[in-house]
């Protein structure tokens, strides 16, 4: 696990999403890079305000987190620790290309440079990228179908491998997506290493109607090299198409302490 400082769901992770997308191609014709955005998209939101608890249980300690998380479109989005106390007003914010951390006890903003997206944020199994998602997935990989079929328990899925482009500045050396066919509802993404080696996957559930849409509600990370390890991402509160200007993301409402 790659180490250090923080935006899940959207959370996140991570964590806003969008409406539903249009019914899923055929498998016979299914489109790769089609499902792939659908899904992408559906994990970001075109505008969206939540609330969501982040649990993270490691070898050695426990602890649980309650943020809100905004964004606006996939170039703007702020997270905000609500909880434990000690940490509240702890918030990350990402305006256009530009990716910040603003620390309440100390009064300091720090911005994050492109070397750290795949640290830790807050000591969880997710990364800062993960938090913000600065990656877009259809831009920075290129896609292909690598199963179309039914899974063990019989539901009808597609698995998908995301290989980067040559000039992409991501973290991962591929992806894999299980997505299940009838709704695009992804079921568990697996990242590898350059190496190739498998390094952490995350699991999708709970899907829950938000505002009346359908969207995963638990967000589970496991670390391939932390066996009984987590990070838990549980949204509590979900609302799509919030009137939010770019203005709102700014340096200074980083800097509310609430």
């Amino acid at each position: 696990m790659q180490g250090l400082p923080m935006r899940l769901p959207v959370l996140f992770l991570a964590a806003a999403t969008a409406a539903l997308a249009p019914a899923a191609p055929a498998a016979a014709q299914v489109d790769a890079l089609a499902v792939i955005d659908r899904v992408d998209r559906l994990l970001r939101g075109d505008s969206s305000r939540g609330v969501a608890t982040m649990e993270v249980v490691t070898e050695h300690w426990e602890r649980q987190m309650t943020m809100e998380i905004w964004s606006l479109g996939t170039d703007y989005s702020l997270v905000r620790l609500r909880a434990p106390q000690r940490e509240a007003g702890t918030a990350t914010l990402k305006a256009d290309e530009d990716i910040w951390n603003y620390l309440p006890k100390v009064d300091r903003t720090i911005k994050i440079p492109a070397s750290m997206m795949g640290g830790s944020w807050m000591g969880s199994h997710f990364t800062n990228d993960d938090l913000v998602k600065e990656t877009r997935l259809i831009e920075d990989y290129d896609v292909e179908l690598a199963f179309d079929g039914d899974d063990p328990d019989g539901v009808a899925v597609w698995e998908f491998r995301l290989t980067p482009k040559p000039e992409a500045a991501v973290v991962w050396g591929h992806i894999e997506y299980r997505i299940r066919q009838g709704d695009d509802m992804p079921l568990w993404t697996k990242f590898y290493d350059e190496d190739g080696d498998l390094a952490r996957t995350m699991e999708h559930g709970e899907f829950t109607e938000f505002g009346g849409r359908l969207v995963p509600g638990v967000m589970d990370m496991y670390p391939a090299d932390k066996p009984g390890e987590r990070t838990t991402v549980r949204y509590e509160e979900l609302e799509f198409d919030v009137d939010l200007e770019q203005s709102f993301f700014s340096l200074r409402n980083l800097q509310r302490s609430r």
